[in-house]
């Protein structure tokens, strides 16, 4: 991304009398690890930042993630901005402060909550998202619709496709990046630091998160919540919370999308189990999962078996 628009950025700030040190690092999940915090608070200090400095994030949500981490404690905290340049980090991963590095035992165990100072949304460098990143960014669009947005979900219904930039419609891409935003910053006003209500935000990722780690990030974030989202309704379906006719026009949108509905052959169902254990959404030993009511309503409990997750793990390596 720095090469089509880090330019530009720089010579923005420059212009408005910043100084402006540039660090590149490479994207993706495996990167996002202590290794690479340390290059940017080695950074921190060669470049002198001191707390009236700020730290911007320009990139997707991994970027964004380590970006807003070393903000929050270099110095013990400092500002930072997102400029968020995938679909992603503009619908979620941007808003909302939470900062973060993974585990070796699984996703964003080590973080803190710091708010940007700003987020810089532009649709317009969408335009250079390779098309795996914006399909998997439909998963968190398609959440939304689910936990809080009906007629968001029924407008993703409306359109022929989901799954390239160039058969969205621009106006219906401004309305998906708007409502996504405003779901997200009215659910983390009432609750930053997800002691309640925020936790809707993790539907499809509790499992999710699993199937990433035990694939070692093969499958990507959004694909994965994809299949998290299917086996949570598998789950909602089998305690009688929500209607098959919801279930399957959820599995209609994700295909949609062309995202996966299943979990990969090659990720091992007890690795998935770890993960989900050593998950930061684990409280008292219970596993919390966000499930769906109805289309733009969930709820979450604490009360799911693990027989019953191991048993919809099992369903999940076969089409649903």
């Amino acid at each position: 991304m720095f090469a089509h628009y880090g330019g530009a950025l720089s010579q923005g700030l420059v212009g408005e009398d910043f100084e402006v040190r540039e660090l590149l690092l490479a994207p993706g999940e495996r990167f996002k690890t202590a290794r690479t915090l340390h290059k940017i608070y080695d950074c921190a200090q060669e470049f002198h930042l001191e707390r009236s400095s700020l730290m911007v994030a320009l990139g997707g949500g991994v970027i964004g993630d380590m970006t807003g981490f070393a903000a929050a404690t270099w110095l013990r905290g400092i500002d930072f901005i997102q400029v968020p340049t995938s679909l992603l980090a503009m619908v979620d991963a941007a808003i909302g402060g939470k900062t973060a590095i993974n585990h070796a035992q699984g996703k964003n165990l080590i973080g803190a909550f710091h708010q940007p100072r700003l987020v810089w949304i532009d649709p317009q460098v969408l335009s250079t998202l390779p098309g795996r990143e914006f399909r998997s960014a439909m998963a968190e669009v398609i959440k939304y619709g689910v936990i809080w947005d009906e007629e968001l979900f029924c407008l993703l219904e409306q359109s022929p496709r989901l799954d390239q930039l160039r058969y969205i419609p621009p106006d219906l891409l401004q309305e998906i990046l708007r409502r996504c935003a405003q779901a997200k910053a009215a659910i983390v006003m009432q609750d930053e630091k997800e002691k309640g209500l925020r936790a809707l935000l993790n539907f499809g990722h509790t499992i999710g998160h699993g199937i990433e780690t035990a694939t070692h990030y093969q499958v990507n974030h959004g694909e994965a919540v994809g299949i998290g989202m299917v086996l949570a309704s598998q789950i909602a379906l089998h305690l009688q919370l929500w209607s098959e006719d919801c279930h399957q026009r959820l599995l209609n949108l994700i295909a949609k999308a062309k995202l996966p509905l299943t979990i990969p052959a090659t990720a091992d169902r007890g690795e998935i189990v770890q993960a989900l254990m050593s998950d930061k959404k684990v409280e008292g030993g219970k596993l919390r999962f966000v499930l769906p009511r109805a289309i733009g309503e969930a709820d979450i409990f604490d009360t799911v078996s693990l027989d019953l997750v191991k048993q919809i793990l099992t369903i999940g390596y076969t089409k649903n």
